[in-house]
């Protein structure tokens, strides 16, 4: 480990990793079995950036992620029952069931997605940071003055092939917006590999075109990802303006349920599972005497339970009334005919 951590935390960081590899592993069980339909997009890898990232980010801050997002609205703090259930697409779900596996919501967190679209979450995420610069939130706790709340906005590697990437660094640099750039690479956009849909695979360079200061970082050791997105945090809640983040990171599953997986050999799955970052920590916390099989056990029972209760919980919720399916979807016109504004508005040219 590259700095001391206590036990306490180093088992939380664990603990984390494995509540979402469990979960993601009940919903590919749940998936085969037609509880949950539509996409499903698993994290199955890439545990150690959420582990590691989310905390990093105070409840003023705002969470935009992408539609891989299991994992960054558990560790937000977003219970695992109204996520199962969106899953399910269940009344009882953290978006009403209305969003599914791409679009978990959690306005309370200010966990703004879950977004389906490749790169949609950038401009987002500069609208609200430039929101947090113009209305700045002020803590109770700090003697009314600006805590200096910052965005984090995740993506992937395919994002940065999108025009909405290069869009948004430009106006975040030129505003000078509390937003950190948090580019998820784990090397396929979908199934195109990072080499031939990027001429220049570093990702974190690209920030030198809009003068932001990044930094690239091994997305599969969570005590890494935690202490530059740290870093991170504090430069952009200084005041200094945006910062993007390269976690270079894996996925072991299939980009999607629906994904055959050609474009990629068993044999570099494979080699790439030897750094799985649960694993991984595993042996260095019992390198160190500080993980017994006891203590894993613990968690791993912990765990199994609060999963158990989350199935039940979307098992057991409704679904959306037949009367309520239009709702938000639909706005009823209220009358056809121009209104005396408009005619006027009209008539004066």
């Amino acid at each position: 480990m590259s700095t001391p951590i206590t036990q306490e935390h180093a088992f939380e960081l664990l603990r984390q990793m494995l509540r979402i590899r469990r979960f993601e592993e009940k919903c590919a069980e749940l998936y085969s079995l037609g509880k949950i339909r539509g996409f499903l997009h698993l994290y199955i890898g890439e545990e150690a950036v959420a582990v590691g990232a989310m905390p990093c980010f105070g409840p003023e801050d705002a969470i935009v992620g992408t539609y891989r997002e299991h994992g960054h609205a558990l560790i937000r703090g977003t219970p695992m029952g109204p996520l199962m259930a969106e899953l399910y697409g269940k009344a009882n779900g953290c978006a009403r069931g209305r969003g599914g596996s791409m679009h978990f919501f959690d306005a309370a967190r200010r966990f703004y997605g879950g977004l389906a679209i490749v790169g949609g979450g950038l401009p987002v995420a500069v609208g609200l940071a430039l929101a947090q610069k113009l209305t700045p939130f002020v803590s109770p706790l700090n003697k009314g003055k600006d805590k200096g709340e910052v965005t984090a906005c995740f993506f992937g590697d395919g994002a940065v092939a999108e025009g909405e990437f290069h869009e948004s660094l430009n106006l975040a640099a030129l505003w000078k917006l509390p937003v950190l750039f948090l580019c998820e690479n784990n090397l396929y956009a979908m199934g195109t590999a990072l080499g031939r849909h990027q001429s220049q695979t570093d990702i974190a360079r690209k920030a030198d075109a809009y003068a932001i200061s990044a930094e690239a970082v091994n997305g599969m050791d969570v005590l890494a990802v935690e202490a530059a997105t740290r870093n991170a945090v504090d430069f952009v809640r200084a005041g200094n303006g945006p910062y993007l983040l390269e976690y270079r990171t894996y996925r072991f599953r299939a980009h999607s349920m629906y994904d055959a997986e050609l474009y990629r050999t068993k044999d570099e799955v494979a080699q790439w599972k030897q750094r799985d970052p649960i694993a991984l920590f595993q042996q260095q916390l019992r390198a160190e005497g500080s993980l017994t099989d006891a203590h894993l056990d613990s968690m791993e029972t912990a765990i199994a339970a609060e999963i158990a209760g989350a199935v039940s919980f979307a098992e057991n919720g409704l679904w959306e009334p037949l009367e309520d399916l239009a709702k938000d979807v639909y706005t009823p016109v209220i009358s056809s005919q121009p209104s005396a504004i408009n005619l006027k508005l009209i008539a004066e040219g």
